[in-house]
C-alpha cells in the first residue's frame, strides 16, 4: 500500500530537513527530567516570566479590564484600578468593532498601528507611516511572513549572521530557500567585516544562489553586541550595492547593559544617509513585547515596519497576512502599551518607571553576575554582555549558548555548579587534546 500523506517517509522534505536547536535535543531531554521530577531551569530561551520576572502592573491592568469590560461599568472599578489604566482600556475598547472577541484588519488594529508609527517618528527623529506597519503575532510570525515572501525556491539565498537566533534558519529551509552564512568577529565584539560579506555573497553567486536578502540582529541574540552607526551604515550602503533587503531584527533594543552602546535603529541611519540610499534601500524591521522588561513571551504581540517597499507589494504582503484573518488582539493592546507606556504626571507613571527601570537594572547585574562566573572558570572565556561559553585549544573553540534570565538570587548557586563541573570536566578531559560539546 502506498504510503499515506501524513506518514513520515512522504511529508514534505523541508519539513524534515527544518532544525531548532533551541528546542531541541537539550530540551527535550531537560522535559523529561522536568516529567521524572527533577529541578530544571531552562535557559534555552528568553522567556522571562517563566524564570519569575513580575509583568508590569499597567499593561496588565488595561488588558485586564479590555478583557472584562464589564467592570468598566462597575461602580467600584475605580477602587481596584487607577483612572488612567481605567482611561486607557476605555481607549483601546474604542478601537475595536466588538472588542477582544472579535477580528480586527489584517494588518491590526488602525489606532494602534498608529500609536507604533508615533513611536517610531519619536525615537528616529523622521515620521512613520502606520498604513506601512503590520501588527502580528510576535516578530517571529513577521519574519517568516517576509522570508516567505522573498523566497521563491532554492536558488534564493538569505544572509544570516553566524551565530544567529535558529528561526532564521528554521524559516529559510522551511521555504525552500537557501541559508548563505556571514561569520561575526567574536575578537571585535561580534562586529561585522563589509569584506566578508561580500565573499560570501561572491561564493553563493558562484555556487549559483541568488543572494535576495541580509538579516541583522541587532542588538545581537545571542551575542549582545550593538552596531555602532557607522557600522550600520556600512550595511547599508553594501545593502544598496548588492540590491538586497536588509532585515532588522530589532527586538532587544530595550536589553541596553552598556552606556557607551547605545541601540540604534537601522531605520534612523538609512533616513541620516540621505539620497539616494534613504529612498533606495528596502529595509523591513521587527519588534515586539517579548523582550526588554516587559517580557511577555506568551501575549505574542510584534510589528514589522516596512521602508521603501513599493505599493504592489505592500498588497500583496497584506493579502497573505489576510489569510490567517488577524494578528490575536489582546496582544495587539499589548503593544499598543509598550510604544505608549504612561507619561510623567499620570497616575501609573511612578510605579510604571520603578518596575521596568528595576527589571532592567537586575538584569544587568545579572548579566555581570554571569560574566564574572564564566570567566571564573577553567579554560573558558565570556564576554559582556550576553553570557557565551567558550572552550579552548590550539584548533578549536566552542561555546555555549545561554540566557541571564534565572532569579538574581539564584544565580550565584547557579555559576558555581557550572564552574564545579566545568572543572571536573577540564581536569579530567583537557589532557586528551579536545573537548566535547556540552
Amino acid at each position: 500500500m502506498a504510503p499515506k500523506a501524513l506518514d513520515y517517509e512522504s511529508l514534505n522534505e523541508n519539513v524534515k530537513k527544518t532544525q531548532y536547536a533551541v528546542r531541541g535535543e537539550l530540551y527535550l531531554r531537560a522535559s523529561e527530567l522536568q516529567k521524572e521530577g527533577k529541578k530544571i531551569i531552562f535557559t534555552n530561551v528568553g522567556n522571562p516570566h517563566a524564570l519569575g520576572q513580575k509583568p508590569l502592573s499597567f499593561p496588565r491592568q488595561v488588558v485586564a479590564l479590555c478583557q472584562a469590560p464589564f467592570l468598566l461599568d462597575d461602580p467600584n472599578v475605580g477602587l481596584l484600578f487607577p483612572a488612567d489604566a481605567i482611561a486607557r482600556a476605555k481607549h483601546y475598547l474604542a478601537m475595536t468593532s466588538g472588542g477582544l472577541g472579535a477580528y480586527s484588519d489584517s494588518r491590526g488594529i488602525p489606532g494602534i498601528r498608529k500609536e507604533v508609527a508615533e513611536f517610531i517618528g519619536r525615537r528616529d527623529g523622521y515620521p512613520s507611516d502606520p498604513e506601512l506597519i503590520f501588527l502580528t503575532d510576535g516578530a517571529s510570525k513577521g519574519v517568516m511572513q517576509m522570508l516567505n515572501t522573498i523566497i521563491r525556491g532554492p536558488g534564493d539565498g538569505v544572509l544570516v549572521p553566524v551565530p544567529q537566533y535558529p528561526l532564521y534558519s528554521a524559516a529559510i529551509t522551511l521555504f525552500g530557500g537557501t541559508l548563505v552564512p556571514y561569520y561575526l568577529e567574536e575578537t571585535a565584539n561580534w562586529g561585522l567585516d563589509v569584506h566578508d560579506l561580500r565573499r560570501s555573497v561572491a561564493q553563493a553567486r558562484a555556487n549559483g544562489t541568488t543572494v535576495r536578502a541580509m538579516v541583522i540582529i541587532n542588538p545581537g541574540n545571542p551575542t549582545g553586541q550593538c552596531l555602532s552607526a557607522s557600522n550600520l551604515k556600512e550595511i547599508l550602503t553594501f545593502c544598496y550595492q548588492e540590491n538586497l533587503v536588509l532585515l532588522g531584527d530589532e527586538v532587544y533594543q530595550q536589553n541596553i547593559y552598556q552606556d557607551e552602546r547605545p541601540f540604534i535603529s537601522s531605520r534612523k541611519v538609512l533616513m541620516d544617509m540621505g539620497l539616494p540610499i534613504s529612498k533606495e534601500v528596502q529595509l523591513i524591521s521587527f519588534h515586539t513585547v517579548s523582550k526588554g522588561y516587559w517580557g511577555e513571551c506568551g501575549q505574542r504581540g510584534g510589528y514589522f515596519e516596512m521602508t521603501n517597499i513599493p505599493p504592489e507589494s505592500v498588497d500583496e504582503i497584506y493579502k497573505v497576512a489576510s489569510i490567517s484573518l488577524s494578528p490575536n488582539v489582546p496582544a495587539q493592546i499589548f503593544m499598543g502599551l509598550m510604544v505608549n507606556p504612561p507619561k510623567p504626571g499620570d497616575i501609573s507613571y511612578d510605579q510604571f518607571v520603578r518596575e521596568s527601570k528595576g527589571i532592567l537594572e537586575s538584569l544587568r547585574r545579572r548579566a555581570r553576575l554571569m560574566t564574572d562566573g564564566f570567566n571564573s572558570c577553567r579554560n573558558v572565556i565570556c564576554n559582556f554582555t550576553e553570557a557565551y561559553w567558550e572552550m579552548k585549544d590550539q584548533k578549536r573553540v566552542f561555546h555555549l549558548r545561554t540566557t541571564i534570565l534565572p532569579a538574581e538570587e539564584d544565580m550565584p548557586a547557579i555559576m558555581d555548579s557550572f564552574k564545579k563541573f566545568n572543572d571536573d570536566f577540564m581536569a579530567q578531559y583537557e589532557d586528551y587534546g579536545g573537548y566535547s560539546r556540552m
